[in-house]
């Protein structure tokens, strides 16, 4: 299988509730977001003119439009956070409030939900990766991709 993958960045803050230490403030992150696509035919031939999976422009666009823009220098905190800190919450910020607490492993939830069936034709998502900090990443896999391997 050939799969292609584009790496964005953003910033972004948020908040953990109940969590035992310093991320239970709200403080941010340089996320590094990885995103890969492949197609769900068999590549047993080179790829019909232009030759792509998909073209790294369009890719791009979609990723920006649906999870960049949106999450870049935003805020994102959890209900219950905000139930329990409404003074920390104030207005013209760039909050988005989630059911679920912000994680980086919930942020690829977030992603993978938002992008999964964005992509034209037969492109499918294979796979997430976001790195929190230059050590420490959370990662998405489509599962039904490694039963057509």
């Amino acid at each position: 299988m050939i799969s292609v993958t584009k790496i964005f960045r953003f910033e972004m803050g948020h908040a953990i509730d109940e969590y035992d230490g310093m991320c239970k403030y709200i403080h941010g992150h340089s996320y590094v977001l990885h995103v890969t696509v492949s197609t769900e035919t068999k590549n047993s031939d080179p790829i019909i003119p232009p030759g792509f999976i998909i073209d790294f422009k369009e890719l791009k666009s979609i990723v920006q439009d649906k999870i960049i823009h949106r999450l870049d220098h935003a805020l994102v905190l959890s209900e219950q956070y905000v139930k329990k800190h409404p003074k920390n919450v104030g207005e013209g910020q760039n909050l988005l409030i989630w059911p679920y607490e912000p994680s980086a492993e919930n942020i690829l939830f977030f992603v993978q939900q938002e992008l999964q069936n964005s992509f034209p034709g037969n492109y499918k998502l294979v796979s997430l990766k976001l790195w929190e900090t230059s050590d420490s990443f959370a990662e998405w896999t489509c599962q039904d991709i490694h039963s057509q391997i």
